[in-house]
């Protein structure tokens, strides 16, 4: 009988994941469980704590800081799969799942379904001649080299490609490959891992070329099992179910989708809302049941897409996300910069991204920037943001694969601030509190329209006084607001108060806050 050795790529919530490694080892199975080196220290010594007196659970040798699109995806693949190849010599397949997958059949299902025929599940489309990728970079992934982040170092990722593209410096295939593109989640056999693994230990050529790939999470496995293996022993398929929505993004399945679930062709659906305890309760009694019979129907992504034409023409059978659930969500962290001063508040926010690996975004209530991702609209305009101001930050974080988000607000926008703190998700506020020059206030009257940047020194003595109460009066507010979690950084701090105001805010340690702080210049007009 089939013996699965399950592979866990998870971030956070170290009661779920727990819950999942207890859930998934409790049948006979195994588990090799990569928790994100970003993530809290404390909550992978909680994981460890919990799971050290079950010989079912592995965890991966090296802890890996993981980034979207990045080849640390891969390599943190990888460290599970060498854990579970060691550990567990009986089991006969391997499981790729993340921490938000739930099993929608029984383990008995599982193991018959595997049983069934001697083949790999793995998704798997010519890289160049098919249209997997719609929209975006194709070939421009594998022909240049990508040695930094798209998501968290935006500007270098696209200054070394214009410049590879200027140059003319593109590089090969390795000639022997024929390169495939599909779903992140596969299933295989043993016998195909080892012969990827010893191929990995000898190749080092194609291990440096993905390693400079663009999401190479789509395309290592897909072309080295195609590679390793006969054709056909693959199933070109994936054997977790998921939907992604016209822009992009991976549906979310909530309480109300359980039977939805349960009438798919698959062993495991992606992603589960962490709020959907209902549905997880289920899902979980349904993993234990002896049966091995279920109605399926696969209509799954027929009934998202008919739903969302509906949504399209005016027709809904179900309120919005946005209007259904007012919250981030428990177990979210939103951190907030408040500055005046917005050209400050942007370069902390881009040196904590660059350093503490924390997505952050700018004045997105304020301004309308460019390059901000596309949400399905309700981001193109301020109006709209204001209005669906959660709905906003919640696609944000699921655009980034994060629970964790920085945002920059104007200190006049308290009731905007007040309004984030009552959320269920964790708020942490950091005031900037900046020096105001004559210099600046001129700038920021015509900013304002209060005067032209011409305007008499007559003119503007008149109006000082008045901007600098303002600005007082907005950050004395705050401060009476009664608001948790304020930190201060103010201009004149000794170094070391700055440090422990950022490690606090972050929860982060002090070393990687005092590299977010190395910029001399962060006060400077």
């Amino acid at each position: 009988m089939a013996k699965i050795a399950y592979l866990l790529l998870c971030h956070k919530d170290p009661d779920a994941v727990i819950a999942q490694a207890r859930r998934l080892t409790s049948q006979g199975d195994f588990i090799s469980i990569h928790f994100d080196r970003r993530a809290h220290a404390a909550d992978f010594a909680r994981i460890r704590s919990e799971l050290q007196d079950n010989p079912n659970v592995a965890f991966a040798r090296e802890r890996l800081r993981c980034g979207w699109g990045a080849w640390s995806l891969v390599a943190a693949t990888l460290a599970a799969l060498e854990a579970a190849v060691e550990d567990f010599p009986r089991a006969t397949h391997f499981y790729l799942l993340s921490g938000d997958c739930m099993p929608i059949k029984s383990a008995a299902y599982c193991h018959a379904f595997l049983d069934s025929a001697p083949v790999d599940y793995i998704e798997g489309h010519d890289f160049f001649e098919s249209d997997w990728i719609k929209t975006g970079f194709k070939e421009e992934r594998l022909i240049y080299r990508h040695p930094f982040n798209e998501r968290t170092q935006k500007r270098l990722f696209y200054l070394t490609y214009e410049a590879q593209k200027r140059l003319g410096v593109t590089r090969t295939v390795p000639a022997d490959l024929r390169v495939m593109i599909g779903s992140q989640w596969w299933c295989l056999r043993r016998s195909t891992v080892e012969a990827l693994l010893a191929f990995c230990r000898a190749r080092r050529d194609v291990m440096r070329f993905f390693r400079t790939t663009w999401i190479p999470d789509e395309t290592f496995f897909q072309t080295l099992v195609r590679h390793l293996v006969p054709k056909a022993e693959i199933r070109n398929r994936t054997p977790t179910f998921l939907v992604f929505s016209d822009y992009g993004m991976p549906v979310t399945f909530y309480n109300d989708h359980f039977d939805l679930l349960l009438g798919q062709e698959y062993l495991f659906a992606r992603k589960i809302s962490s709020d959907a305890m209902e549905l997880k309760k289920r899902l979980g009694e349904v993993y234990a049941e002896d049966r091995t019979e279920f109605a399926m129907t696969g209509e799954g992504r027929r009934v998202h897409a008919y739903l969302t034409e509906r949504g399209r023409v005016g027709r809904r059978f179900a309120p919005r996300f946005w209007e259904r659930d007012a919250s981030l969500g428990a177990g979210r962290e939103l951190m907030i910069l408040i500055c005046k001063k917005w050209h400050v508040a942007k370069r902390l926010a881009a040196r904590i991204q660059a350093e503490a690996g924390i997505p952050a975004v700018g004045y997105l209530f304020n301004e309308v920037e460019e390059g901000f991702p596309d949400l399905g609209g309700i981001e193109t305009t301020l109006t709209k943001r204001h209005r669906h101001r959660r709905a906003l930050l919640r696609l944000l974080m699921d655009h980034f694969d994060t629970d964790r988000l920085v945002i920059c607000v104007d200190p006049s926008d308290l009731a905007l601030i007040e309004d984030f703190a009552a959320d269920r998700c964790e708020t942490r506020i950091l005031e900037l509190e900046c020096g105001f020059s004559d210099a600046y206030l001129r700038g920021h009257a015509a900013r304002m329209g209060l005067a032209a940047p011409d305007a008499s020194d007559e003119t503007f003595a008149r109006l000082a006084p008045t901007l600098r109460a303002d600005i007082a009066f907005e950050h004395q507010a705050i401060r009476e607001a009664g608001l948790a979690a304020v930190g201060q950084l103010r201009e004149g701090m000794p170094p070391e108060a700055w440090s422990d105001a950022v490690a606090k805010f972050l929860a982060i340690d002090a070393e990687t806050a005092g590299r977010v702080l190395e910029i001399p210049y962060l006060f400077s007009d």
